[in-house]
């Protein structure tokens, strides 16, 4: 069964075309990941999903409901946090939450049995009665994903949910995430962060220019790319033009250097492996580890956009700088 239902939407914004006619399903109880480079269309896109941005033409309903039609029967089913919600500094993190489920209309012990689960849940129940303003980044992210579901939506939309937070913080809230879609709640993500994607998705949408170019599991978009391979080596020292060297070898199509590994992207690891070790042998160098790694997820975007995730952090960091200088002090 789908729950969100795209068809030919198209965006414009003056000449520019944001968004090109782009369809999609998502089915109900699906993690579902939207990627794509900085201005490719993806905040546009979920902000028309979301009913905040009414589309040039085609159409979007979310539980059968048109967006443009019913806004306001479809923001009740639906819990929205974007890159740039948060929370009320001034307030605790329960009035917060109680400011939230008054705005749908909740009953005072629905939503104060809502808002404990839910803070207990998140880990920041025991800080409750603090102000906002002393929380960290991290834990005001948690408390504004409270806030988005404070009224228990079947569908929740998350732009960028863990941008800018250090490893904990993110690595909890990919895990509480992972565990409320396991209970049911459909789960809509957008992220340049392309390994979230990979380790939360059933399917992945990648967006270019506005087009949709590719649409499947993370699994089944990585076996496109399988006709190349990684062999992935690490040696007890480092030698200046060790990986020009290794980038000659036959049938290496390109090398990149991870920390103090280096990866050999080939067709024939059998063979690299070999020519690895009389390297190795000729410069007198151990080799510490050695693996034959499958293409990740980023490799198959790369060759899909031909943009990093590293590329489209720096585009979204540049983009995030745009916008701060437009609104001024």
């Amino acid at each position: 069964m789908n729950i969100i239902s795209v068809e030919n939407l198209t965006k414009y914004y003056g000449d520019f075309l944001a968004v090109d006619h782009i369809s999609f399903e998502v089915r109900k109880g699906e993690f579902f990941g939207l990627l794509g480079p900085n201005g490719a269309g993806k905040t546009t896109t979920i902000r028309i999903l979301t009913g905040l941005l009414k589309p040039t033409s085609g159409t979007v309903h979310v539980m059968g409901m048109d967006v443009v039609k019913n806004p306001v029967d479809v923001k009740k089913q639906i819990g929205v946090i974007s890159e740039t919600a948060n929370p009320y500094l001034e307030m605790s993190a329960w009035e917060n939450l109680m400011f939230a489920g008054s705005l749908h209309s909740m009953p005072k012990e629905e939503r104060e049995k809502q808002a404990e689960n839910l803070l207990k849940l998140l880990g920041i129940y025991d800080r409750r009665d603090e102000k906002v303003e002393n929380f960290s980044k991290g834990l005001r992210k948690r408390v504004t994903i409270a806030m988005a579901l404070i009224h228990d939506p079947p569908i929740l939309f998350l732009d960028e949910p863990t941008v800018g937070l250090d490893v904990q913080s993110a690595r909890m809230i990919r895990e509480f995430l992972r565990r409320l879609n396991e209970r049911g709640t459909t789960i809509f993500l957008t992220t340049h962060y392309i390994e979230e994607a990979d380790i939360l998705c059933d399917r992945v949408a990648i967006i270019k220019n506005g087009k949709l170019i590719a649409l499947d599991s993370p699994e089944n978009l990585k076996a496109t790319n399988k006709e190349e391979k990684i062999v992935e080596v690490s040696f007890n020292k480092h030698i200046t033009g060790i990986e020009k060297e290794l980038a000659k070898l036959p049938t290496v199509s390109k090398t990149e250097k991870f920390g103090d590994k280096i990866r050999l992207y080939t067709s024939n690891p059998s063979v690299i492996i070999g020519e690895i070790s009389k390297i190795a042998e000729t410069k007198n160098l151990r080799i510490i580890s050695i693996n034959t790694l499958a293409p990740t997820l980023e490799d198959t975007f790369v060759k899909l956009t031909g943009l990093s995730s590293l590329d489209m952090e720096r585009m979204e960091q540049i983009g995030r700088l745009k916008k701060m200088k437009m609104k001024g002090p």
